[in-house]
C-alpha cells in the first residue's frame, strides 16, 4: 500500500469524527504510515520530536490510541509493556518477531482466512479479527550465534 493513501485514509476518519489535524497529529500518521517496522510509541516520539521540538510524548499517546480506536493502527502487546504499531497495514495480519532484536515482519501467509474460518467451525465463535505470532532468531540474530 501507498504510505500517502494510508494517511489520507487516516486523515479521513479523522476529519469524519471532527478531530483536529495539527501539524504535530499529521506528522504522526505519516510516521505510522510509512513505517514498516512496527514503531513502538517513543520510536514515533523521537521522529516527530526532530521535526516539532515542542511535541509531547502524551500526544503521540492520545493520537496512536486514537488510530487504535478507529481500526486505524494495529497494537501489537508484549508482556514486558514494549507495544508497537502498525500503521501500515491495520488488517490482522501475521507477524514473524525475533525475540533477540525484536524486530518485526510481516511475511505473507496463504490461507489465514480459511484458518480463521476452521477456529470459527470448530469453537463456535464468531472471529472479529485475530492475531497470530510466530517467534524465533531473524537470519541476522542466527548468523551472530
Amino acid at each position: 500500500m501507498d504510505p500517502q493513501k494510508r494517511v489520507e485514509e487516516m486523515l479521513y476518519k479523522l476529519k469524519e469524527r471532527d478531530f483536529r489535524i495539527t501539524p504535530q497529529r499529521l506528522a504522526i500518521l505519516k510516521t505510522l504510515a510509512a513505517s514498516k517496522g512496527h514503531p513502538s510509541v517513543d520510536d514515533i516520539y523521537q521522529e516527530v520530536k526532530a521535526l516539532f521540538p515542542t511535541t509531547s510524548l502524551a500526544t503521540v499517546y492520545k493520537t496512536v490510541s486514537l488510530l487504535k480506536e478507529l481500526n486505524e493502527v494495529l497494537e501489537l502487546g508484549f508482556p514486558d509493556g514494549s507495544n508497537h504499531y502498525d500503521g501500515y497495514n491495520p488488517a490482522p495480519h501475521p507477524h514473524a518477531i525475533c525475540i533477540k532484536c525484536k524486530k518485526i515482519m510481516d511475511p505473507e501467509l496463504m490461507n489465514i482466512d480459511e484458518l480463521s474460518e476452521e477456529m470459527s467451525k470448530k469453537t463456535g465463535y464468531k472471529i472479529f479479527h485475530h492475531r497470530l505470532d510466530f517467534f524465533g532468531l531473524c537470519p541476522a540474530c542466527q548468523q551472530k550465534n
